[in-house]
């Protein structure tokens, strides 16, 4: 593509890059800027007069003329709420002189799905997303795309779509939910309500112990809107304002507030001002902005899941971005926020201070992000925060929520990449601290989630007996689909077994897993992996500062079992995941499934 270039110098670790300008004054555009770039391909020819047949049958299209104007896709996945904000959307793109066709896509809701098999259809649910988004557009040569996710995997599974389509587009988030609340428990969530079965568990199954949890889990949710701590749906909203994919303060308003409705609305003046200039997802979504969405994901404690997303977004759009890079940002990167799971407050209460664009604001005055990265506002990251801190006001004084860099929860970040020869290929842990730096057990090996869940619930697990809980076969082939461990770590937690038990997995982790945390394990079982070789009794040792993870046997032994291991025939002959086990890399690739 043509471009005019200028070189930037970025404050950020020395990097020096290339940027668009992007001025209608430019010699790249007419006077008159070609909004139907692509539709015109079925719009203006004569030898298409079926397309324009069908066309003239679609809403908004009532005359000849409207053959000249932009055709945007208006898609959403997920939440209840979606599809209203989408009509709003569609109404601002008609507003500003262009015609909006609306679309849905599947979307898989883990809040509802986990600790059940039909969690494995959920981390395959973002690459079919990524599917019909990119399907949805190409098929009728739609000029410009705004996508609005509102679950963990829709965003990342929109993201990949235009990365792919490469398009003018933008995402919005629709919006993080309230807190929950009920007697003697002033702030609920999700995950509050995934806990309440362990502690139901500890407290002996007692008739209060049952009210307890009743009450938990009845007032948890008190309506639409994405789980409301910094868990993988708060984490990659963040991550995609930070790549510049958002308008300012998309990632903080909540699902039910004024602030998202007049997001809506003023979606339809960024997509034009998008496709006037041509501005497209790979001149915003670079390297520096992955840099600055992974420096975000550290400073806010947010979800392991960002190491698989963020590794195929950038596949999208023909970047490279590997564990190496999560595991150099992670050493350079101190872990700031006091947000759930680990911490004490949800997404509600940051917005309430001014929300992400303040911290990434203020990560820019300390030379943690780089300002000179584009945004889809046609402006830099920079000049956006400008002028959000210029309206809004920097982070407030005496505010908890966000730790001043001198004085972080963890001096480096949350999320670290391990090695050794339990995971040869790479693991991903969230280890905030809390629960200590390095954890030495026992293993106890699970091959399904189920057999985890009875153990727990037969209290074969005491306080004080250091034990390393090996749940595997459930990787992105053996699971299949990889799905998340949410109820095991809600079980641990809930019981207060969380200095006792640490989980290490094939599979991954919930946004909303704490405690200590092992996923992403590489090879997985399913393909001869050293986890399958894993037996009761074995010694396994992580260090989170030497990001090493050690199974305590000799090669000689480790190649002896090797010898003796067989794989067992995969769970599924057909249907949606059969295709995806044939298609899909492993965990240290992004899970990605066109690769």
């Amino acid at each position: 593509m043509d471009s005019d270039r200028v070189a930037l110098k970025a404050p950020y670790r020395g990097i020096t890059k290339l940027a668009r300008t992007y001025s209608s004054s430019s010699t790249r555009w007419n006077d008159k800027p070609i909004m139907n770039r692509y539709s015109k391909v079925v719009t203006q020819p004569k030898d298409q007069g079926a397309s324009q047949a069908m066309l003239y049958a679609t809403e908004g299209v009532n005359s000849d003329a409207d053959f000249q104007k932009a055709m945007v896709g208006v898609g959403s996945s997920c939440n209840s709420h979606l599809l209203g904000l989408g009509q709003v959307v569609k109404a601002s793109i008609y507003e500003s002189g262009m015609i909006g066709y609306q679309f849905g896509t599947v979307g898989v809701s883990d809040g509802i799905s986990n600790g059940t098999a039909a969690m494995n259809y959920s981390l395959q649910s973002r690459d079919l997303i990524a599917d019909q988004v990119e399907t949805a557009a190409g098929g009728h040569w739609l000029d410009g795309m705004v996508v609005i996710p509102g679950c963990d995997k829709n965003m990342p599974g929109v993201l990949m779509a235009l990365g792919r389509l490469n398009r003018p587009g933008l995402m919005v988030y629709g919006g993080t939910i309230r807190p929950g609340s009920c007697d003697g428990q002033p702030q609920l969530d999700i995950v509050s309500a995934f806990q309440s079965y362990g502690k139901y568990l500890q407290d002996g199954k007692t008739p209060e112990a049952e009210t307890y949890r009743y009450n938990t889990i009845r007032h948890a949710c008190p309506g639409p809107g994405a789980c409301g701590g910094m868990y993988t749906a708060n984490t990659m909203a963040s991550a995609a304002e930070a790549l510049g994919m958002t308008l300012p303060g998309s990632s903080s308003f909540p699902a039910e507030s004024q602030e998202k409705i007049d997001e809506c609305k003023s979606v339809g003046a960024a997509i034009q001002n998008l496709l006037e200039k041509n501005i497209l997802p790979r001149d915003i979504m670079t390297k520096v902005a992955f840099e600055n969405a992974m420096t975000l994901v550290m400073i806010l404690g947010g979800s392991t899941n960002a190491v698989l997303h963020l590794i195929a977004i950038a596949h999208s759009v023909g970047l490279k971005l590997t564990l190496d890079d999560f595991a150099r940002v992670s050493e350079a990167t101190p872990f700031l926020a006091d947000l759930k799971p680990s911490g004490k407050y949800v997404m509600a209460d940051l917005t309430k201070i001014g929300g992400v664009p303040k911290v990434l604001y203020y990560l820019m005055q300390n030379k943690y992000i780089d300002g000179n990265a584009l945004t889809i506002t046609g402006k830099s990251l920079g000049e956006n925060l400008e002028r959000w801190v210029h309206r809004y006001g920097e982070l407030p004084a005496g505010q908890d929520i966000i730790r001043p860099l001198e004085n972080p929860l963890k001096s480096t970040g949350h999320i670290r990449i391990l090695r050794g020869n339990l995971a040869p290929g790479g693991a991903v842990a969230k280890i905030t601290g809390k629960e200590g730096l390095s954890f030495t057990g026992k293993a106890r090996t699970f091959d399904t989630e189920e057999e985890f869940v009875t153990a727990v619930e037969s209290g074969s697990f005491t306080k004080g007996e250091k034990v390393v809980v090996v749940l595997r076969y459930l990787g992105p082939k053996g699971g299949p689909g990889m799905r998340e461990m949410l109820k095991p770590t809600s079980l641990i937690m809930g019981a207060g077994l969380g200095h006792d038990v640490a989980c290490l997995t094939d599979g991954r982790f919930s946004g909303g897993s704490h405690g200590f945390c092992i996923g992403h394990v590489v090879p997985e079982a399913q393909d001869g992996g050293p986890i399958a070789l894993v037996e009761d009794g074995d010694t396994i040792s992580v260090d989170a500062v030497s990001n090493a993870i050690t199974l305590d046997i000799t090669a000689e032994e480790m190649e002896r079992r090797r010898k003796a291991w067989k794989a067992p025939p995969l769970k599924v002959s057909q249907g949606t995941l059969f295709k995806y086990v044939k298609t899909v890399t492993d965990a240290s690739q992004g899970c990605v499934t066109d690769s």
